[in-house]
């Protein structure tokens, strides 16, 4: 038997570190070669690792949420044959490090542990001879919220089956899975059991009579920041850091284009897709772009230095179960409404099931950002960095409106948005919402320009 010591892999595009968001192994698991052992984040954009050999883990590189060095040691695994790491010293080191090292929380795959464990007692009658067996698992660590809690759902060393989403919204909310019940197929958990879960637990605090409605409750929960949420919360106080902001609020009466985008969906919702607001919106953010292309365009602080783009990439921001994401519309200039709705499905489908690339999270030039009908009545967005603009959209409601001296219904919404006051000056900024305005509030200028 011999060790493999298997490092954090050169991702490409100048990545020195990156940190560790989920370890899908523990100490003493049995694994196949290609079978993925972590997830670590770079940037925005989540990447999975494989094991390049077949062993058994000894010992893990890092806790959840550690950041680890493009080189440093990921995993420690123990193999047959002479492995790639040799000495003494090495086969004593897994076992004492084992335990000091496990993560705070299980989030392994007990389909693939349980393949992984049936091709090890397959072979078992050719490793009878070996010295010592795999070191033992380290000791689950206590549930974070239920230390005095009810008893947890699966036997000792059976893992919890759900998906990355799930198993991060689990992680947001305290919520440890080996006492959650799955309803899904092999007892995977999905978001209602966690629904449920929560439900149940304030049940609990509270009780059932009327008269508990004001109990007093105890205790508290400790959530780490780490992963994507760490990395929202790096870039926005960045941006509130580096970007002088100022935040332009125009009220756009939007009754025509609703009228026209009716009458699109039902001549064309069943052949070519139904069209919300949002992409009418793109659109004219393109037309408006001809006008003020400055606004499309990056600033460099170390150098001060300011990229104009001809292309126009559209981030648009999507909140996720894991938070904010930023996925990108490339060349928005050369789609129509239909294209943009359609790619704009696909990117946040891939963003809400972790499934977006590096490639569709970065590169974009100017940003669209919507809380849709929870839109409130003004938003003050945070500057994209390092872009200069971000249009933040408000939610569409009723307003009584003056017109030809008689007050009349129209439906009315605010744009609020941002721009960085080193490069863009405040009348520029005006008008280029005014030019926004002008295409939404004539919404035929928007399909013959």
């Amino acid at each position: 038997m011999g060790i493999h010591v298997i490092k954090m892999p050169d991702l490409g595009e100048g990545i020195a570190e990156v940190e560790v968001v989920a370890w899908h192994v523990q100490p003493g698991d049995t694994v196949k070669e290609d079978q993925v052992l972590a997830d670590v984040m770079t940037d925005k954009a989540t990447v999975e690792i494989p094991s390049p050999v077949a062993g058994t883990i000894t010992s893990l590189g890092g806790a959840v949420g550690q950041s680890l060095a493009v080189g440093a040691e990921l995993i420690r695994l123990e193999v047959e044959g002479a492995g790639n790491f040799s000495g003494e010293k090495a086969k004593q080191e897994p076992a004492k490090s084992a335990a000091a090292k496990a993560p705070a929380e299980e989030v392994g795959d007990p389909q693939l542990e349980a393949v992984a464990q049936a091709e090890a007692a397959h072979g078992a009658t050719s490793k009878a001879a070996a010295p010592a067996a795999p070191p033992p698992k380290a000791p689950a660590p206590a549930p974070r919220s239920y230390q005095n809690g009810p008893a947890p759902m699966r036997a000792e060393g059976e893992k919890p089956l759900a998906a990355p989403a799930v198993r991060q919204r689990a992680w947001d909310l305290g919520i440890e899975l080996q006492f959650v019940h799955g309803s899904g197929p092999a007892g995977r958990i999905t978001h209602a059991d966690l629904d449920a879960h929560v439900a149940g637990r304030r049940g609990a605090n509270q009780g059932g009579g009327r008269d508990n409605r004001y109990a007093k409750l105890e205790g508290e929960t400790a959530t780490p920041v780490i992963g994507l949420r760490r990395k929202i919360a790096e870039k926005m106080q960045e941006a509130k850091r580096q970007i002088p902001h100022f935040t332009y609020v125009e009220e756009i009466d939007v009754t025509e284009l609703e009228l026209l985008r009716a009458q699109l969906n039902t001549r064309y919702g069943a052949e070519r897709g139904k069209l919300t607001f949002l992409p009418l919106l793109m659109r004219a953010v393109v037309l408006a772009l001809r006008q003020y292309p400055m606004m499309n365009a990056r600033f460099d602080d170390a150098n001060n230095l300011l990229t104009q783009y001809e292309p126009v990439h559209l981030g648009i921001a999507a909140q996720t179960e894991a938070g904010l994401m930023v996925p990108v519309v490339r060349h928005a200039e050369a789609r129509d409404p239909w294209d943009s709705a359609q790619e704009v499905a696909r990117l946040a489908d891939a963003a809400r099931t972790g499934k977006a690339t590096r490639d569709e999270l970065t590169g974009s030039t100017i940003t669209i950002t919507s809380l849709g009908p929870l839109g409130g009545i003004v938003t003050t967005p945070v500057i994209n960095r390092p872009e200069v603009a971000i249009i933040g959209t408000n939610r569409i409601v009723d307003r009584p409106v003056i017109r030809d001296g008689a007050m009349v219904a129209r439906k009315m919404m605010n744009l609020s948005s941002s721009f960085d006051h080193r490069v863009i000056d405040g009348q520029v900024a005006a008008k280029f919402i005014q030019a926004i305005r002008g295409y939404l509030e004539t919404p035929a200028t928007i399909f013959v320009e």
